[in-house]
């Protein structure tokens, strides 16, 4: 037995895996059977990443270091014979990845201690391991929410002839999974041609990726289930449920050299037919409740179209900014409904923007790109309103000489009509003018009175 009987390093309270930004708190402690001169004690806490080209071998062919701290707890001298104890403590960096290890590559977290020694003497040293655990929240994923569904055609050959189609399609209930859970599985094949398939089986999948300078890829059947075959000319829905075991997360934040990706692998033995549906594995499950928070809120392009619609209807409590309100001059009455029929469309409501030509009778709306169909008004539709301004008939009369109005434009649509009170919208409000009656059709003199219309 040497002069050093014991020597180990123990963390506080046995703790094994820690998250990043966490301290790592210790003691190492050692026992002399007789005095032992030494230059220096230190402690070193380290975290790195290696990757070869060989399974299991050690010999790394790339590494990426996380973090390297080094302590000395003692300085030169003689230690004495028996029991000695130095604390230490560490702290964890934020961007330290979780743990892991592959056939091709590991991502390492370990504390050691070092005894050095005079020249000529034997060096001691310990170490202890221990483990990260960033967790993976799904709920901060992007494209995480809803089904993940795939689909694919195959011509189902035999003996070197087409003998038809064989559709499959599957899809799993969400795109995210934490350990325990189940992935929902619905698959649905179509035989189309006039032989029986082989077996359907779904499997569950990891693809870890080490970035040498020749990508490695180890793919590996984490779990699979298997069902029956589909008869020619049959269709077949098959639900199936795989169960999610203790498996590393999906995404290591701060590593560049290991990949990690899951999927969900649907095939079919004969004809060779597969379809995959990519998800993520992580450590805080989907929460409903956020997901319909988020539909609840609405973007900023829907509270503006919102805006705009609230906008659109007309308030006859309000005036126009510019000019004082005014009614126009009242139409002489006409003497036959025949003849204003000759020369004035009757008024009617047709759909917005209607387009004769359209098929099928499709509104169109190339002139407002971003509105809703409720939105757009014809201006057919409102021929002898007061109040909107069409550039058909309306005479333009030069610019605004209101300060900070906004000029007068033509238009070739409906134009927005007066702001409804308390509007909040920040778009500049078009001057909207009654109609120029003096430009219509309508006749400038009385009708004939009743004995003049007799005696004629």
């Amino acid at each position: 037995m040497g002069k050093v009987q014991e020597f180990e390093i123990t963390l506080d309270k046995n703790k094994v895996v820690y998250t990043p930004g966490e301290s790592i708190t210790g003691t190492v402690s050692f026992k002399l059977g007789q005095p032992l001169q030494s230059k220096a004690i230190k402690v070193n806490c380290n975290g790195f990443c290696g990757i070869n080209s060989k399974a299991n071998d050690t010999a790394w062919t790339l590494e990426e270091q996380y973090f390297n701290s080094t302590v000395s707890v003692a300085d030169k001298g003689t230690l004495k014979q028996g029991q000695h104890t130095f604390p230490f403590k560490f702290l964890i960096p934020e961007s330290a990845p979780t743990s892991f290890e592959g056939n091709y590559g590991r991502i390492v977290y370990r504390v050691r201690a070092f005894i050095d020694t005079p020249r000529f003497a034997k060096d001691y040293n310990t170490e202890k391991a221990f483990y990260l655990l960033s967790l993976l929240n799904l709920n901060e994923v992007a494209d995480i929410w809803g089904p993940c569904s795939s689909a694919v055609k195959q011509q189902f050959t035999y003996m070197l002839m087409k003998t038809g189609t064989v559709a499959l399609k599957a899809q799993c209930d969400k795109k995210g999974y934490t350990p325990n859970q189940i992935i929902q599985l619905l698959v649905n094949i179509h035989n189309q041609s006039g032989k029986t398939t082989g077996n359907m089986a779904a499997s569950l999948m990891q693809r870890v990726t080490y970035e040498t300078k020749k990508p490695t890829h180890d793919v590996r059947t984490i779990a699979e289930v298997e069902g029956g075959v589909v008869k020619a000319g049959k269709e077949v829905e098959w639900k199936e449920q795989i169960i999610i075991p203790p498996l590393p997360q999906s995404s290591l934040a701060g590593c560049e050299l290991i990949k990690i990706e899951y999927y969900v692998k649907v095939s079919l033995k004969s004809p060779e037919v597969m379809v995959t549906l990519p998800i993520h594995i992580g450590n805080v499950s989907l929460d409903e409740k956020l997901h319909s928070s988020k539909r609840a809120a609405p973007p900023s392009s829907a509270a503006a179209e919102d805006t705009l619609a609230s906008a659109s209807t007309p308030n006859t409590s309000t005036s126009s900014p510019s000019l004082p309100p005014r009614t126009g001059p009242k139409p002489a009455p006409r003497p036959n409904l025949r003849s204003r029929m000759s020369s004035h469309n009757s008024p009617s409501a047709p759909p917005a923007e209607y387009h004769p030509g359209a098929e099928g009778g499709t509104p169109m709306n190339d002139g407002f790109p971003n509105k809703r169909q409720s939105q757009l008004v014809s201006p057919n539709a409102f021929s002898y309103a007061p109040g909107l301004f069409f550039s058909q008939n309306q005479q333009h009369n030069g610019p605004s000489t209101v300060p900070g109005e906004p000029m007068l434009s033509g238009s070739t649509g409906a134009t927005a009509p007066y702001p409804t009170e308390n509007s909040a919208s920040s778009m500049p409000t078009p001057l909207i003018l009654p109609p120029d009656y003096g430009a219509s059709a309508y006749p400038q003199e009385a009708p004939p009175s009743y004995d003049e219309s007799f005696n004629t």
